[in-house]
This record gives structure tokens, C-alpha cells and sequence, in this order.
């Protein structure tokens, strides 16, 4: 077995990216995080990688942020989700199914709560998950609390860069993502 994630078997998940949870951050952190889950989404976007996207109890607490909902390809629905690991809902478990894809990578809010029962729901149900650290967020001490679960249960916790590298493989394939996206990274990130 190909211990990389393979583009052309990953699907991103991008989980509850939403004001309500971003406003629980210590201040300054917010911003970063967005940046890098919007360039995420235009790599896996660029690279044909499907996007399953959630909103937790939208009439509560809001839409996804609406710069990462217009990062959508054109069609995508942003499920409601109203259960913390979003395998357990009907209506997300059909869209991870009809992705076709057996591998998920995980991007959003909380790492402590939604991140990690949506890692361990999907781990569970026999595919293989990554967990982007850089491209998660909870209040501290919760985001490392996160972390060290998901780890713990064998899930890979990796970064925006160690997965774009993973996605892209040569140097062909990295011009063209380049040339379709830009070279313009968030803030701090380094590639």
C-alpha cells in the first residue's frame, strides 16, 4: 500500500468553517486559518480533488464563511450539520460515498470536537484520514487535546504543506498547479 495520499483517491473536507466558531479563537488566529484553508481548497480545486464542505446548524450558527463557500466548485452543496463527527449523518455519509474517493483530508473547526469525531467516524468506517494541523482550530489548550486524540487513534496529523506535496509529486504537475493558482501563499506559510 502507497503509504502518500494519492490525489486522484483524497477527498478534502472542509468542516464548519464558520463565524460563530472562528469568534472562540484567541484573536489574531482566525484570519491565518481561513487563508490557509481558502488556498487549500484552490490547490485541491486546481489538482480535480473533490471538496465535501459542512456548516454546523446553520440557522444557529451561520453559513459557511461565505470567501470559502465562493471557493466551492460550481454545484457543491454545504451540508447542515447537525451531529459533531459528520459520518453520522445520512445525508454526508451519501456525499463521502459518492465522492468515490477512499482517503479524506480534513481541514476546519473544532479539532477537539468536529475534526476529531468526523477523523475517527470515517477512520472507523474503513478509510483513510488525515488531519491538516495547520488547517484546524480550536481554543486552546483544545486544538493540541485534538491533535494528540486523533493521533493517538492512528490517524495521520500532517501539514498544508506535507499534503500539497503529497497531492502535487513532480515538478510538472507543481507548474501547473503554479500557473492555475498563483504563487501567492498565506501568510507565514512556506512551501
Amino acid at each position: 500500500m502507497n503509504m502518500l495520499f494519492e490525489r486522484d483517491r483524497s477527498c478534502l473536507v472542509v468542516i464548519d468553517v464558520q463565524q460563530y466558531f472562528l469568534d472562540k479563537l484567541p484573536a489574531g488566529l482566525a484570519a491565518p486559518l481561513v487563508a490557509r484553508i481558502a488556498w487549500f481548497m484552490r490547490v485541491a480545486s486546481a489538482l480535480g480533488i473533490p471538496i465535501v464542505a459542512t456548516a454546523e446548524d446553520i440557522a444557529n450558527d451561520g453559513p459557511l464563511l461565505p470567501e470559502l463557500a465562493a471557493l466551492l466548485p460550481a454545484g457543491t452543496k454545504v451540508f447542515d450539520k447537525l451531529v459533531f463527527g459528520l459520518y453520522g449523518q445520512a445525508d454526508i455519509r451519501d456525499a463521502v460515498a459518492a465522492s468515490g474517493r477512499s482517503a479524506f483530508v480534513l481541514v476546519g473547526l473544532e479539532t477537539d470536537v468536529c475534526v476529531a469525531h468526523s477523523a475517527l467516524g470515517l477512520a472507523a468506517a474503513g478509510h483513510r484520514v488525515a488531519v491538516i494541523e495547520d488547517a484546524c482550530g480550536s481554543p486552546p489548550p483544545h486544538h493540541e487535546a485534538g491533535l494528540r486524540r486523533i493521533r493517538d487513534a492512528g490517524i495521520l496529523v500532517t501539514t498544508l504543506k506535507g499534503m500539497h506535496y503529497e497531492w502535487v509529486r513532480d515538478l510538472a504537475t507543481l507548474k501547473q498547479l503554479k500557473a492555475a493558482i498563483g504563487p501567492d501563499l498565506p501568510a507565514g506559510m512556506t512551501l
